[in-house]
């Protein structure tokens, strides 16, 4: 057994050793189960033509240990399939994207991450794909640390399937722009729940992110995505951490507030941690979950919209600080020893 497997075996233990303080056995079900797949399921259908199998990470990733026969788009699903200077996706280029990397209008595509931080790529992924109106669109529930867990093996050769045909058919409902909810915040359009899945801190401005920080008006809730996720105890910190699992109960919580029958947005700062919230909102069954993609980004810098606990970002102080940050730097290069003369 070589050092790497050896690692690997010995993180693989770590962490089933924390999980003890959470099991997947859920009190409650999700109405639509069948937009998670398990590790086992996957390797049953994996080697099959029809099946496409994405990891969401970067490449260095990908290329370091991946599940066999996955693909990659290059880098990670978020920087390959968002594009943040679109104000309306442009489903023409997800199609060539797509395409061109073998998936067709039959194939069923399967979403991976490695870990909490990617796992919002893989919830972009499958957004997109959902937006699109592809219906044979899945998430591998607990990605490769589930793989793992199952003894499944990983493989590093790189995969690349023949070009195929990709045709959208827009679900319109389930991409939500600013201008609709504009029209939420000042009232104009009344029943649609909107839910914010930044950090509190965020949501009060404390934490800003564009030209102002807060969070629209009428806003419904706010939990951020992170509190979503079960938490186990990190056996090296003793803290309590989140791990990249969808759990039903957990979500039954975090979400009891919400009308399912209602039309439901999810937003964040760039669209992106709101595709979870997405797909959870799938998951339970709600009648028209949507995405914001544009989110707060867009929102918080154009000044005519309103904002809920404004809070202005302070380019004076910042460009103080730059300065004499800059003046550091070069009064450091000026007391720094001169190279000998050759």
């Amino acid at each position: 057994m070589n050092a790497t497997a050896k690692q690997r075996i010995g993180v693989a233990g770590l962490v089933a050793a924390a999980m003890v303080a959470w099991a997947p056995e859920a009190l409650a079900k999700w109405v639509n189960p069948q937009l998670l797949v398990t590790p086992e399921q996957l390797q049953k259908n994996a080697e099959k033509s029809d099946w496409v199998v994405v990891d969401c990470r970067g490449l260095e990733a990908y290329l370091k240990g991946h599940i066999p026969g996955a693909i990659s788009l290059g880098k990670s699903c978020g920087a390959a399939l968002q594009d943040p200077t679109l104000r309306v996706l442009d489903a023409k280029r997800y199609e060539d994207i797509l395409g061109r990397v073998g998936i067709g209008n039959a194939s069923h595509v399967v979403f991976y991450h490695g870990d909490v931080k990617d796992l919002t790529d893989a919830t972009m992924g499958f957004w997109i794909m959902e937006f699109l109106g592809h219906d044979k669109t899945y998430l591998l529930n607990g990605g490769l640390d589930a793989w793992r867990k199952a003894g499944l093996r990983l493989n590093d050769k790189p995969e690349k399937r023949e070009a195929a045909t990709f045709k959208s058919k827009l679900v319109a409902s389930r991409f939500s722009s600013t201008d609709e909810v504009v029209k939420i915040a000042r009232g104009q359009t009344r029943g649609v729940q909107l839910v914010d899945s930044r950090t509190t801190r965020e949501y009060k401005g404390e934490d800003i992110r564009s030209v102002r920080g807060g969070h629209v008006p009428n806003t419904t809730l706010n939990v951020s995505h992170l509190d979503t996720l079960p938490k186990v105890k990190d056996p090296k910190t003793e803290k309590m951490v989140e791990i990249a699992y969808l759990d039903p109960d957990i979500a039954a919580q975090a979400f009891e507030k919400l009308d399912k029958s209602k039309r439901t947005i999810a937003y964040c700062q760039t669209g992106t941690r709101s595709t979870l919230t997405y797909l959870q909102f799938r998951l339970m069954g709600f009648k028209e979950p949507a995405n914001w993609d544009e989110s707060w980004r867009v929102y918080g810098a154009i000044l005519n919209y309103p904002v809920a606990d404004e809070q202005w970002f302070d380019f004076a102080k910042v460009n103080s600080e730059l300065k004499a940050l800059d003046t550091k730097v070069k009064a450091l290069e000026a007391a720094a020893p001169k190279p000998a003369a050759k």
